[in-house]
């Protein structure tokens, strides 16, 4: 079974939806746009930010630039702390810790804000290195970045012992182009359809149900 589990952070450890709407909508009205209904903005949970702003807004590369900054405007100041955790997680990081499993985050989020999210709810104790992506859209970004640099860290050498927990397809996609395995959690922002069209290896109803499965 797997001695290496990685996890998504939003959507997967925590329900940052509060936040993460927020900051959208701060960012898009320094462009002179309304939101009308920020259940749509559910998109942006998962997908690195420069990517989404270019994608649901049609920014070209300097106006997604600019979004992000004014997005993290905010989100530095108190959109960090706007999430919740996700029921039983920390159930399921104490007893994958009792049995001696290494665990480590593997988040799109930028490394500077997956840290202190971690040390708020008071779970950063359970994780063994805490991997996320650089502030730069050129940089560490994609899935697959974080995941290799994350790997890299833990000095995982057999691949196959390797596991992530994410609830979207870019989880799912980065596992595949870094050789390692995926569980796809419904509790986050992705739909059954999502992750099975994407070929996740296991796929999870809850926290409960993903613990079940590891060991």
């Amino acid at each position: 079974m797997y001695r290496y589990i990685l996890f998504d952070l939003d959507g997967t450890i925590t329900d940052p939806f509060e936040g993460i709407s927020k900051c959208i909508v701060y960012a898009l009205e320094s462009f002179g746009m309304k939101v009308e209904d920020t259940g749509e903005l559910a998109c942006f949970i998962g997908p690195p930010l420069f990517e989404q702003f270019r994608a649901f807004c049609g920014f070209d590369d300097k106006q997604a630039e600019t979004a992000v900054k004014k997005y993290r405007e905010r989100y530095s100041e108190t959109g960090w702390k706007e999430c919740t955790l996700v029921d039983g997680t920390e159930e399921l990081l104490r007893e994958l810790k009792v049995r001696g499993k290494v665990i480590a985050l593997a988040t799109s989020k930028p490394e500077c804000f997956a840290v202190p999210i971690l040390e708020y709810f008071g779970i950063d104790k359970y994780f063994d290195f805490i991997g996320g992506a650089e502030t730069e859209h050129d940089g560490r970004n994609s899935k697959d970045a974080v995941i290799e640099y994350v790997l890299e860290n833990l000095g995982v050498r057999d691949r196959s012992e390797a596991v992530i927990v994410g609830d979207r397809y870019h989880d799912i996609d980065g596992a595949k182009k870094t050789g390692i395995s995926s569980v796809g959690v419904l509790s986050g922002y992705g739909s059954r359809e999502e992750l099975q069209e994407h070929n996740a290896d296991h796929i999870a109803e809850d926290m409960r149900s993903v613990l079940e499965f590891l060991l």
